[in-house]
């Protein structure tokens, strides 16, 4: 828990550090003036923090993901009772025309689930729990795997990675234009402290209205993957695979830990609300995959 921690806060302070150097070396300029907002400056202001966060966390995203979770590569020499593991993601990525091979790993957790990740198609990372390589049959996992080969195939990270950085600057941006204005129509000794305010209270109200954004896109891609995985592998092993995860639902939940890499998994188990998941429900994934014709 310690180590997660420190890695967490270490990665931030390197996305403030990073940020902050690129808004000097930009020239970026104060947004707020004796005469009002410079809109400029802001703009600059809200893309380069909404941009730069993503993407360096796009960056570090398959080593983080190997600290945060203990994920353990594995080659056929290193793990000889998994080299059809390795094995399958090879001639899977080979159908899937990716330009190299991701790399495979395994993570200690009882969950049935699987993840990719990485910056680009050339430097992926497919990763199993212990829990999906004890509890599926083999058929089941190569559905799952061909699963997270189509969303790298499909350049899901980078795609989402761009949809989050367009939220986070819009929600910036729209946030500090309307704090200003309400500041305005108060007294000279209370506007800083009700821009502040209603600065913060947009912040978290429309990045809760663009998560709901970012997570219907998630769930296209979901299908998206559903689709690729039964193109490469035969749409019954990924019905399979679904049906499965349907039927051990609570085994299945991305734990707390975990959550904040929950877009990336096969499955994100139940949620409260349906418009902040990250995944459709496994009943329709698997009803669109019956009447999928690739």
């Amino acid at each position: 828990m310690l180590k997660r921690i420190f890695l967490f806060l270490l990665t931030n302070i390197l996305i403030v550090t990073t940020i902050s150097i690129l808004l000097n070396v930009l020239g970026v300029r104060p947004y707020l003036t004796s005469s009002g907002i410079d809109y400029e400056a802001l703009l600059a202001f809200c893309l380069i923090w909404g941009f730069a966060g993503s993407f360096i966390s796009l960056a570090l995203s398959r080593v983080m993901a190997k600290w945060m979770m203990g994920v353990k590569t594995i080659t056929p020499s290193t793990h000889p009772d998994l080299a059809w593991v390795t094995t399958m993601v090879e001639r899977i990525s080979q159908s899937a025309g990716l330009p190299k091979t991701p790399e495979v790993g395994v993570y200690d957790s009882p969950e049935i689930n699987a993840f990719a990740t990485g910056p680009t198609k050339r430097r992926s990372l497919v990763a199993f729990s212990s829990g999906i390589l004890r509890s599926m049959d083999r058929t089941q996992i190569e559905g799952v795997a061909a699963h997270e080969i189509a969303h790298i195939a499909n350049g899901d990270m980078v795609t989402m990675t761009l949809l989050q950085g367009i939220v986070n600057s819009f929600v910036m941006f729209l946030a500090r234009v309307i704090g200003f204005a309400a500041s305005q129509a108060v007294k000279e000794e209370q506007a800083a402290l009700v821009r502040m305010i209603v600065t913060l209270v947009l912040d978290i109200a429309l990045s809760i209205l663009g998560s709901m954004v970012v997570m219907a896109f998630s769930r296209r891609r979901e299908f998206r993957a559903d689709a690729g995985a039964a193109k490469f592998v035969g749409r019954e092993k990924m019905i399979s695979a679904l049906d499965f995860l349907k039927r051990t639902q609570e085994y299945a939940q991305v734990g707390e830990v975990h959550a904040s890499l929950a877009t990336m998994k096969i499955s994100s188990g139940k949620s409260w609300f349906a418009l902040l998941s990250s995944h459709p429900a496994l009943s329709d994934r698997i009803e669109a995959l019956k009447s999928f014709r690739g």
